[in-house]
């Protein structure tokens, strides 16, 4: 085996010839690549001197990290995907609706939205008032393109706690006026997150909004304050918030 391995180092050709050399080889260099532009850098290291598995681990653990379906929305917090069989086993027991609520969010976080949706109502027929529960449903109603549906939830929420869940809320309600059409409100929405919040999140889909209406500076100036507070950002912030900062980027060379 060993001397077979050799072989295949002392005729680099053939392994040029080999289509899943050259798939493995695109596939380290946009690992490689991500991580230079992530600022991970130690992975980037790992990335470069190995070959392969360090790419792989990367993209396992870094590049999806969090599911296309709520990438860069993701819930306040973090969540052990391990409580999965902790609380299905507390809602064998004792059925109570904070721990379908939960589950819902890890659900969530996962990007399983229908199994999420299914979790929070079972937790509002137990308990209708919980705020939590209502403005996480609004959320998961949104992600699936149901903005209608989401609305009244995100609008009671705020109604009754304009800083619920760290503004988390209020931009959803902001993003759900957007996919209604209603961009004089969302722009109003958003100011208001903008005003206490430095959320890229926010400040890019405003920075959106301006643009479409006409208004390059007012973008411009949002897109700076982004790009700015993202070099000075620490590493967990910039994986949570790397969608943003890449139509940040995006949206800044039109400009």
């Amino acid at each position: 085996m060993v001397a077979s391995l050799l072989d295949l180092l002392y005729n680099p050709g053939y392994l040029l010839s080999q289509p899943w050399f050259l798939l493995v080889s695109v596939f380290q260099l946009w690992m490689f690549v991500d991580a230079v532009r992530q600022k991970e850098w130690i992975w980037a290291v790992f990335i470069f001197i190995g070959w392969g598995l360090a790419a792989l681990l990367y993209y396992l653990m870094v590049y999806r990290a969090t599911p296309s379906a709520t990438r860069g929305f993701e819930l306040p917090g973090a969540h052990d995907r391990r409580r999965i069989k902790e609380l299905e086993a507390q809602i064998h027991h004792l059925d109570k609706a904070h721990h379908y609520s939960q589950l819902g969010d890890i659900y969530f976080q996962q990007g399983k939205l229908q199994k999420a949706e299914a979790c929070y109502r079972a937790a509002r027929e137990r308990d209708p008032e919980d705020i939590d529960t209502r403005a996480h449903l609004g959320q998961c109603l949104l992600r699936q393109k149901r903005p209608a549906e989401a609305r009244p939830l995100l609008e009671g929420v705020i109604a009754e706690n304009p800083k619920h869940d760290y503004g988390h809320t209020m931009m959803a309600l902001a993003e759900t006026l957007m996919a209604l059409g209603e961009q004089e409100e969302a722009i109003r929405v958003w100011k208001q997150v903008t005003e206490n919040h430095s959320y890229p999140r926010a400040k890019v889909q405003l920075a959106e909004l301006y643009l479409a209406r006409n208004q390059p500076e007012l973008a411009r100036a949002e897109l700076q304050d982004v790009l700015a507070d993202d070099a000075h950002a620490p590493a967990f912030q910039r994986r949570r918030d790397r969608v943003w900062i890449s139509r940040a980027k995006s949206l800044a060379r039109r400009l």
